[in-house]
């Protein structure tokens, strides 16, 4: 019996490797419903190749809450791609359908953490990470969540500036941080790679997804992103997933775990070679220490975060602002927002708007 899948996010980078993956396996997998975000023409060109029920483009305008439950009416499983805080109304409408959630919008848990997993507990829904760390981590924690560890280890790359001084990083421009060394990915995730805030995303994503204290989260350095994250247990043993670097693996997996389906390239290790650990140069990239203390102060806190990053992100690329700018308009916002507990969706959204127009006022005056 196929899987059908709802995808929000169609026409994105993963949007567009999950369809990918579904096309060529029509007897497994179907689409029920189709989002995109501004992409209409994509958008058609898919509803005409895979006939959903449902196919909405949302720069139409916000679905109503109707809409929503279509969305996820018919599907067995909503794989949410969409991009920034807007993600996070579609996680909470999946879950809140009883769906079983495919999570590639970081923005979900590090935004709306508490607000989703209570609501995917109350609900007995399953989240299934799609990002390669989180989903690295769960195939060593053999898929289960409760299996007890000493630390979870996420892996970075160091993106293209890991090397460079603080001085050489004022100088960078939007085309060099667009130069990922082993990924291909968005513009906006491909920057927050190069700043390491994405990395300090992904640590606020663990403590929601595995329920782990900070204390139990670090990263490392990994240039040849071979090793997508590493479990240490209370006996000094280590279990890490290794590939190569490409998100059809993480975002297949999620659609038909725990059965694993031909994907990619087996490792050629006597190619690889040596594979290199460095410890994280926190120092070099203060976005990652922002997200870390946001992460810590909970409530509000990482929504602001993630609002100011997205409007300096926008500015750096449009040349507005330099890279090292970027952590200074998010350490702004941050310090003039006072924190406060993240009680529904409505404060979050207040919050993302709030965060927003301070970052524009501090870039654009």
């Amino acid at each position: 019996m196929k899987k059908k899948v709802a995808l929000v996010g169609c026409t994105g980078n993963i949007g567009k490797q999950t369809v990918r993956i579904v096309r060529e396996n029509p007897e497994r997998f179907s689409f029920s419903a189709l989002l995109a975000g501004r992409d209409e023409e994509g958008l058609n060109a898919l509803t005409k190749e895979f006939f959903p029920r449902f196919s909405r483009c949302a720069a139409k305008g916000e679905l109503t809450d109707l809409e929503l439950e279509e969305i996820f009416s018919d599907c067995d499983v909503a794989l949410i791609a969409a991009g920034g805080f807007a993600g996070l109304r579609y996680t909470l409408a999946a879950v809140r359908a009883g769906k079983t959630v495919a999570l590639a919008n970081k923005e979900s848990l590090v935004c709306g953490g508490e607000l989703v997993t209570k609501a995917a507990k109350d609900k007995g829904v399953e989240i299934v990470p799609v990002d390669s760390e989180h989903s690295a981590l769960f195939q060593a924690l053999s898929f289960r969540r409760n299996t007890p560890f000493e630390k979870l280890v996420l892996t970075a790359s160091g993106g293209p500036f890991f090397k460079l001084s603080q001085e050489e990083l004022k100088k960078v421009t939007a085309k060099d941080a667009l130069a990922h060394p082993t990924w291909n990915m968005g513009k906006k995730i491909t920057i927050d790679s190069a700043t390491l805030l994405n990395k300090g995303y992904e640590v606020i994503e663990a403590k929601w997804l595995y329920n782990a204290d900070f204390s139990k989260i670090e990263a490392v350095v990994h240039p040849e992103s071979i090793v997508h994250s590493i479990v240490r247990f209370q006996d000094g043993a280590s279990i890490a997933q290794l590939a190569y670097p490409d998100m059809r693996l993480p975002i297949q997996l999620a659609l038909t775990y725990p059965e694993r389906l031909p994907c990619l390239e087996q490792l050629d290790f006597s190619k690889i070679g040596a594979l290199h650990f460095y410890p994280f140069p926190q120092e070099k990239f203060p976005c990652y220490g922002l997200a870390l203390q946001a992460g810590k102060a909970g409530g509000i806190a990482p929504t602001v975060l993630n609002g100011a990053g997205e409007v300096a992100v926008a500015a750096f690329l449009d040349g507005r602002i330099g890279f090292m700018q970027i952590a200074e308009t998010i350490q702004g916002v941050l310090d003039k927002i006072p924190n406060r507990k993240a009680d529904c969706f409505e404060t979050l959204r207040e919050a993302d708007f709030k965060a927003k127009e301070l970052a524009k006022n501090l870039i654009y005056g």
